[in-house]
């Protein structure tokens, strides 16, 4: 009779272990553990970097071109490109091959099709003059449910689509400023001075009220002086992306979760929750781009307070798990509860002194299934479609190899060159992030129509 092995925890011998033991890790410890992180990370970076040690994004090929980003047949803009020989003419690695050209030729070349092209056809994104930029946050404190990734697609997507986008990273790991290849030297280069900024404004106009009353003014810090100078575009950075900008994190961002409520202790009446919006109107970011795209740290603090009450849309990634849907139901929960907790509290004084009472309100609240797996997970996700109804979006975002072989080169799908995989494995893959973008814009496109038809006197039911 084969003798059954017993499982791997048993028979584990005390003095074996002893011995491989390592010695006791001290604070110092951390400190190699993350440099070695950091080689690494260096190390792996490199793969998305050029000779120059910058990101560069990859050409377009006439394929790609007429099949995801310019609707016209192949043979249409071959001929329009021998008819406009002053347009974009891409280059050719052999004779007689396939046209690649770089996205800023790209969009000059959708431009030119917008203009002279069928008016049938939608070669330009729809965007209402005179609206400003929609703010977009992605959020959910569980972590490893695709927040960064999500983010990330659906702004390449966005810009691919012709859209100016403007990304924010407001989490201190600063994942979406590695996937940028954006570098960030310290905090004054994140959005800390400007929401310091925000805070010193403030102070300012309450100590001139100070002032006004007889009473002595609080000190401005260095800090408040500093941030005071600082624009948004100052610390706007360029991407390799033609026709997306980011604002980065790093590590000393975290600061502002202990800085923001001293601040706030300080001076009861500072606003803290619109410090991010209040700024990027004042600074006319809003005028600047088309959206705004704010990957928010995986807890509710007060960075992440900022980024959702500057948000019109709020999308909430999660996986079709139970615990999953439970920290998601959680999330939610603890959502009311502060933004309650917030307008309670202005109100309080509101109503006592006759003012108009303050109210949070997003255009669009949708969550969305990612990283699903239809033959482990159709049923959870169907029964989370039928608790949150409209709340979660009906696409489900697919789990495909592409998207781990794509994270190998430290890439995205859409910086992924088609001919490192089979043409139609990269067709599929990529449809899953296509289709969470067309939800997505059908949201986007609603809410502008909807602002666009108010502005003309018409009310939408």
């Amino acid at each position: 009779m084969q003798k059954t092995a017993l499982p791997p925890y048993f028979n584990i011998s005390p003095d074996a272990a002893a011995e491989s033991l390592d010695p006791a890790t001290d604070t110092e410890g951390f400190a190699r553990i993350a440099a070695s992180c950091l080689q690494g990370r260096d190390d792996l970076a490199t793969r998305g970097m050029d000779n120059t040690g910058h990101k560069k994004l990859r050409l377009f090929s006439t394929w790609e071109i007429t099949k995801y980003l310019i609707p016209v047949a192949p043979a249409h803009f071959r001929r329009v490109l021998r008819q406009n020989p002053n347009l974009p003419q891409g280059v050719t690695e052999t004779n007689g091959g396939a046209r690649w050209f770089a996205l800023d030729e790209v969009l000059r070349l959708r431009a030119h099709f917008g203009t002279e092209g069928s008016k049938a056809k939608e070669y330009t994104p729809y965007r209402p003059k005179g609206l400003p930029a929609k703010i977009v946050a992605v959020a959910n404190f569980k972590g490893g449910v695709g927040k960064t990734s999500t983010c990330a697609h659906l702004a390449m997507s966005a810009a691919l689509d012709g859209y100016k986008v403007l990304v924010i990273d407001l989490d201190s790991q600063g994942s979406m400023t590695s996937i940028f290849g954006a570098q960030v030297a310290d905090e004054w280069a994140t959005v800390f001075p400007l929401l310091a900024r925000h805070y010193a404004t403030h102070l300012r106009q309450d100590n001139q009220r100070r002032l006004d009353r007889g009473e002595a003014p609080q000190p401005l810090d260095d800090t408040l002086d500093d941030a005071l100078k600082i624009s948004t575009r100052d610390i706007v950075q360029k991407t390799h992306w033609p026709n997306i900008d980011i604002i980065g994190a790093q590590l000393n961002l975290y600061w502002s979760e202990f800085q923001i409520p001293v601040w706030r202790m300080a001076a009861r009446g500072w606003k803290l929750w619109d410090g991010l919006s209040d700024v990027l109107a004042e600074d006319g970011i809003l005028d600047d781009y088309d959206l705004v795209f704010l990957d928010t740290p995986p807890a509710l603090g007060y960075l992440t307070i900022n980024g959702l009450s500057a948000a019109d849309i709020l999308l909430v990634p999660v996986g079709a798990s139970f615990l999953e849907f439970d920290s998601t139901g959680r999330f939610f929960d603890m959502l009311h509860a502060t933004f309650h907790s917030i307008e309670e509290g202005e109100n309080i004084a509101a109503r006592a002194l006759g003012r108009e009472e303050m109210r949070f309100e997003w255009d669009a609240v949708r969550a969305i299934i990612t990283r699903y797996d239809g033959t482990q997970q159709a049923e959870m996700a169907g029964l989370m479609q039928a608790y949150l109804g409209r709340t979660l979006s009906p696409y489900r975002q697919d789990f495909t190899a592409l998207i781990g072989q794509a994270g190998e080169n430290v890439n995205s799908i859409y910086e992924a060159d088609y001919r490192d995989f089979n043409r139609d494995t990269y067709a599929r893959g990529r449809a899953t992030f296509d289709e969470t973008y067309a939800a997505f814009k059908t949201l986007l496109l609603g809410i502008w129509r909807r602002e666009e038809l108010e502005a003309q006197g018409n009310v939408v039911e």
